[in-house]
């Protein structure tokens, strides 16, 4: 009877034992207990002005470049139309400086204006010559040749003007003004291709591929300028979110491999840590453990991968730290 009790004490030393190993084993090798959340993209338009179409709903997954939304471009599509306006005015005025000549019309108005000076000139010169001899002569007095002598240089200075004119006609333009108007072409054509950036904005596609997780606009409603309308959320945005004690903190690196395991999930669902919290917080209230007592926890995230990708925002999971080499491919 002694040598049974004995065995029997003895078996429930070495129970007792192994129960201590194993749940001190257990305890280095808890799971962090986490959510799965997401960084989300929110798209809105870059000016403000109604909401005038909407392709997407909640939850349907885009392709990069899929269109999302548009708004109405009343107002851009008026300014549009007087920059092209404008375009067109400055070619116009840039061609009539880069002309060579003026047109032969212009030319033959100006030649007549230099065959009427020349015959003005040459009435006024055999007048003068009449004028200086009679005044040789005694018949008229100084006044008169006076007249006569600026009759004479006005009509000089007349058949000039007119050759100057035609001269000016056939001169291309200065090479200052048409730099000038060159300037104020390229100024317009700015002013109309940034118009044109600005109507293609305000038909918004999807920055990246991903999936729509809320719509905050309908057909109809006005929109400010950079509110957003939809919110996007790409597959490498998923991440996981846990905490761990201080204790643990050591075993976790940045860039470690992590296993993913949730409750009616597959398995081989894996992420890898990619921010760790500089500073301990309390634990958030929506973290419940048995195996983890601290109250001052590290949060810690976890970019999902692969398959991982999939589980929805707000999913608990519980994330255990894998080594490479046991990794699934």
């Amino acid at each position: 009877m002694k040598r049974l009790v004995l065995i029997l004490v003895l078996l429930a030393g070495a129970l007792a034992f192994l129960w201590q190993v194993l749940r001190g084993e257990d305890k280095r090798e808890a799971a962090f207990l986490g959510y799965v959340e997401g960084d989300l993209l929110y798209i809105g338009p870059s000016e403000g002005e109604r909401l005038t179409s909407l392709a997407v709903e909640a939850g349907a997954h885009v392709e990069q470049g899929a269109p999302l939304f548009s708004i109405k471009t009343l107002l851009l599509d008026a300014q549009r139309s007087e920059a092209s306006a404008r375009v067109a005015q400055m070619e116009a005025q840039l061609e009539n400086q880069r002309a060579a000549m003026n047109r032969p019309q212009q030319i033959a108005v100006f030649q007549a204006g230099v065959d009427r000076a020349q015959a003005a000139l040459t009435l006024s010169k055999n007048d003068y010559l009449r004028q200086k001899a009679l005044f040789a002569r005694g018949h008229i007095s100084k006044a008169g040749l006076d007249r006569a002598a600026m009759a004479l240089a006005r009509d000089e200075a007349s058949l000039i003007e007119a050759k100057r004119q035609i001269e000016a006609g056939r001169m291309s333009g200065r090479s200052h003004e048409i730099a000038a108007a060159e300037a104020a072409l390229a100024q317009a054509r700015a002013q109309r291709d940034q118009l044109d950036i600005r109507v293609n904005r305000q038909a918004v596609a999807a920055p990246v591929a991903g999936v729509v997780q809320d719509v905050f606009f309908r057909p109809g409603e006005m929109v400010n300028a950079g509110q957003p309308v939809v919110s996007l959320l790409p597959p490498e945005n998923r991440k996981a979110r846990f905490y761990a004690p201080q204790e643990r903190l050591a075993g976790v690196k940045l860039g470690a491999r992590v296993k993913v395991s949730c409750d009616g999930c597959a398995d081989g669902l894996f992420g890898r840590v990619s921010f760790m919290a500089s500073r301990e917080e309390y634990t958030p209230p929506v973290i419940f453990s048995d195996a983890e007592r601290a109250k001052l926890v590290f949060k810690i995230e976890a970019r999902l991968e692969g398959a991982a990708r999939e589980l929805p925002l707000g999913l608990p999971v519980s994330i255990r730290l894998w080594p490479e080499e046991g990794a699934a491919k």
